[in-house]
């Protein structure tokens, strides 16, 4: 009986915190992103329009259609695949914004293996 007004006190401190996504600002415009894999650091820079993703990485460039589903989570499709990797979807969704850049998690559609990382807008 006694632990009611901690338990109490607890719930309405957590529940109170938000996390704040502006993830509007960051469906278009130049981004460099970093995505850590297995303790190595992937860099990659790209822009995007509302339909059209444009992202060099190593010095190669990729193109990928962009389908919103909602303000935070968006598809890209491989506009010219080169392999059967290359032709699956890739869901990203973003986790938390500030004024310059955005976490995000992604995977390939369909699957529940997701990697992190950042990405900053230029």
């Amino acid at each position: 009986m006694r632990y009611i007004p901690f338990l109490s006190v607890f719930l309405l401190l957590t529940s109170c915190y938000n996390i704040e996504r502006n993830c509007v600002d960051f469906k278009t415009g130049k981004f460099y992103s970093e995505v850590v894999i297995n303790e190595v650091i992937y860099k990659s820079t790209f822009s995007r329009t509302n339909t059209l993703q444009i992202e060099v990485y190593e010095g190669k460039k990729d193109s990928s259609k962009v389908r919103w589903i909602n303000d935070c989570e968006v598809i890209f499709k491989t506009i010219n695949p080169k392999n059967m990797v290359e032709r699956k979807d890739i869901h990203l969704k973003i986790l938390t914004t500030t004024d310059l850049s955005y976490t995000f998690e992604y995977s390939y559609v369909g699957e529940t293996i997701k990697q992190k990382g950042i990405a900053y807008k230029k």
